[in-house]
């Protein structure tokens, strides 16, 4: 956490930018997030704004988690978070990863070589 933030209690409601400077997500990926996974439903008040309350700081940090560390898809997270049963989680194959990696590096060398003749 930034030392800007101000430290609020664990159990406080947070305000969209308040999560956002938190989580280091942009606030229009908040807004995003409310649009595909039903579970993330902040309170909202007069004009549209925006409380999250614990239970959602914690679905964002877990959807967060998921997306960047784990690399799940959009959909691989919906499916995890619905807990359906037998379906798998839509996650890149470690090997596919390792592939693609070694492409864009070949792809990198050829063009290194490609700026220098």
């Amino acid at each position: 956490m930034s030392p800007d933030v101000i430290d609020k209690a664990e159990r406080a409601y947070r305000t969209i930018g308040e999560l956002s400077r938190e989580t280091g997500l942009a606030q229009h990926i908040l807004r995003y997030w409310e649009t595909r996974f039903p579970q993330l439903r902040p309170l909202q008040r007069a004009g549209n704004r925006r409380y999250y309350r614990p239970e959602d700081v914690a679905l964002v940090r877990r959807i967060a988690a998921l997306l960047d560390q784990d690399g799940y898809t959009i959909r691989g997270v919906q499916q995890a978070l619905a807990g359906k049963p037998g379906a798998a989680p839509t996650m890149p194959d470690r090997d596919t990863n390792s592939a693609i990696r070694r492409v864009r590096a070949s792809l990198a060398a050829a063009l290194s070589e490609d700026a220098r003749a």
